[in-house]
């Protein structure tokens, strides 16, 4: 599956101030590493967010936002927020900043 590049575009924007961001091609999706931890993704036309089990639920109860799956099977602590979510800068910063609050928690690899 290919992802959205202008979205791609946006979110490097938004993560260009990070000195420990690297990107990766994975499964298909543009993922976006912070300290070596996957913080979000572009996949298809939708932002990957990792939340953290912690978060998962209250980002779900979010409109436009459903569980990621990986075999048809949804993984907690990501979540897909439609790209009809994300047309404000703000809105995009907003799920991107979410990404980065889970995996600062995280060891550095």
């Amino acid at each position: 599956m290919a992802f959205d590049a202008p979205l791609a575009h946006r979110v490097r924007r938004v993560l260009s101030s990070r000195h420990s961001l690297t990107e990766r091609k994975m499964m298909g999706a543009l993922c976006f590493m912070v300290d070596g931890h996957m913080a979000c993704g572009v996949t298809g036309s939708a932002l990957m967010v990792r939340t953290g089990p912690d978060a998962y639920l209250a980002a779900l109860a979010e409109p436009g936002v459903k569980p990621m799956e990986i075999g048809g099977r949804p993984t907690k602590g990501f979540v897909l927020v439609d790209q009809n979510r994300l047309k404000s800068n703000q809105l995009l910063k907003k799920w991107v900043q979410r990404g980065l609050d889970f995996v600062t928690t995280l060891p550095s690899k």
